[in-house]
């Protein structure tokens, strides 16, 4: 009997044209074999079971590949490339794996947890039966538990707590850059581009900025920043608001986070970490020269990770700051604390153990 079911993806994945119904007689290498055929597998067997199923399905692709290309001992442009397309071929397959919802976002399986709440933060007032697959549901349930008990932010002494789509701020280096940095001396009003969680705008404030913009185009950051504000008794001196970019007139200090990898995002949370074109970077250098107050600066918080991948030069970067008309007063630097710059077995690691994150304190000429 023919069954359909709304697709439903936060990555904008087309669904599988093919779809077999399984339960808990379906093997891990039956399950892998059809995934990597293109099938979809909607799942009808026990919910904790299908979790497992995935798990084997991931060590599958994991071991096959490790096998196929191990850890290059220099990485450049070309060996990114090959490490991104593995990385979409691995969420295409362990995506293959389907679970049908409910119109309350119950999900009819066996020792099923109750997603609903997960549910409602990411896709909003449920509308309907529909399908979606379990590694979505994975991470919306894991966005529920960050927004849940936020992010400890050593610099501000609380916690931020992300929303769904948002990127954490669990790299906390480049927090740390923007904590002490000298700010421009009457600075009474900042700005802080592509704001996210707020957690910038949060740093600057608690540094005695007495008035903030914080600026974002996504209607999920510009929440989640007005969440975290309120909650740290900030709304009245921070201004959430939506903008490309810069808002009007003019600041002594604007600051700027953008993601350090120029390329196509495949997801909301990918568009934290790449920046098609280097639009947002190269957007945010050019404006400068019409935004900032006279004797104000612009700090540009960026990785060279970029560059140690062959995907940007230093040489391109300090050309767009003089085309600007802007000069460099002073640059911070930082090594990486997160697992993976240390972890020799990861793909990228010659590159990531060379990186530095900087703020790159910019004025006008």
């Amino acid at each position: 009997m023919d069954r359909s079911a709304r697709w439903q993806s936060e990555s904008s994945v087309p669904p599988s044209r093919t779809v077999v119904v399984a339960d808990d007689r379906l093997s891990a290498d039956a399950a892998y074999r059809l995934a990597c055929e293109g099938t979809a597998i909607l799942w009808q067997g026990d919910f904790q079971n299908a979790r497992q199923l995935l798990q084997a399905m991931a060590r599958r692709f994991d071991r096959k590949h490790r096998k196929a290309a191990p850890t290059p001992k220099s990485v450049g442009a070309t060996e990114f490339h090959l490490y991104r397309q593995a990385q979409v071929q691995r969420v295409r397959i362990l995506g293959m794996l389907l679970l049908a919802f409910d119109d309350d976002y119950q999900i009819p399986l066996r020792r099923a947890p109750d997603v609903r709440s997960a549910c409602m933060e990411a896709y909003g007032p449920a509308s309907g039966p529909f399908a979606t697959s379990l590694r979505e549901l994975q991470g919306l349930i894991g966005a529920h538990e960050w927004r849940k008990n936020g992010v400890s932010i050593p610099e501000l002494g609380e916690r931020i707590h992300p929303h769904y789509g948002v990127f954490a701020p669990i790299r906390s280096e480049y927090v740390g850059l923007v904590e002490t940095a000298p700010i421009p001396d009457g600075c009474a009003l900042a700005f802080d581009i592509g704001t996210g969680t707020g957690v910038l705008a949060a740093v600057l404030a608690k540094r005695g900025v007495s008035r903030i913009v914080a600026t974002d185009q996504d209607p999920r950051a510009l929440a989640c920043a007005a969440d975290n504000l309120a909650r740290l008794g900030l709304a009245k001196r921070v201004e959430v608001m939506q903008a490309d970019l810069f808002p009007g007139g003019c600041a002594s200090l604007i600051v700027c986070n953008p993601p350090w990898l120029p390329g196509r995002a495949g997801s909301s949370l990918e568009r934290a970490v790449y920046d098609p074109d280097s639009r947002m970077l190269m957007g945010f250098i050019k404006g400068l020269t019409s935004h900032l107050a006279p004797g104000g600066e612009g700090w540009l918080v960026l990785s060279d990770l970029a560059e140690h991948l062959g995907l940007r030069t230093r040489a391109a970067l300090l050309a767009a700051i003089d085309a600007a008309g802007l000069k460099i007063v002073g640059r911070m630097d930082v090594r990486p604390n997160h697992p993976r710059s240390t972890d020799s077995t990861d793909p990228l690691y010659a590159a990531r153990a060379a990186e530095l994150t900087s703020l790159w304190r910019l004025a006008l000429r």
